[in-house]
């Protein structure tokens, strides 16, 4: 699999986005947050996956943009734990939800445990999908 992101792989839909914080279940990771939906899409991928940094805990745009940028790299680094579990199309946004800027090593750590963290919830739910049946 290519470690890449590409724009098939972005979520950029502003309906995804909006049914996504309506619907979608979150995971926490301090300082990193999960939202997510089992949703169709247009993309052939999987998963689509969106960024965001508050504005209002980074005022400077220079901040915001360096940490998305490090959320962007260590996702795509880290992807293929999601894509190898998920059989159903997901989408999701990763938000950064601290006050203070964490080095890249950081956020690599963080981000695998917050994968990990959703992967065991959606098999905990298909757990309890097939034991209703």
């Amino acid at each position: 699999m290519k470690q890449t992101l590409g724009k098939q792989e972005r979520l950029k839909s502003k309906t995804l986005i909006g049914n996504l914080y309506k619907e979608g279940k979150s995971v926490k990771s301090f300082p990193l947050r999960l939202v997510y939906l089992q949703i169709e899409h247009a993309s052939k991928y999987p998963a689509q996956v969106g960024v965001s940094v508050p504005k209002r805990n980074f005022k400077k745009a220079v901040d915001r943009n360096r940490i998305k940028r490090l959320l962007r790299e260590t996702y795509r680094k880290q992807k293929q734990i999601v894509y190898e579990t998920i059989d159903k199309p997901y989408v999701y946004m990763i938000s950064y939800i601290g006050k203070e800027k964490c080095t890249y090593a950081e956020i690599d750590l963080k981000m695998n445990q917050l994968l990990n963290a959703f992967i065991a919830q959606i098999k905990q739910k298909s757990d309890e999908e097939k034991h209703q049946k």
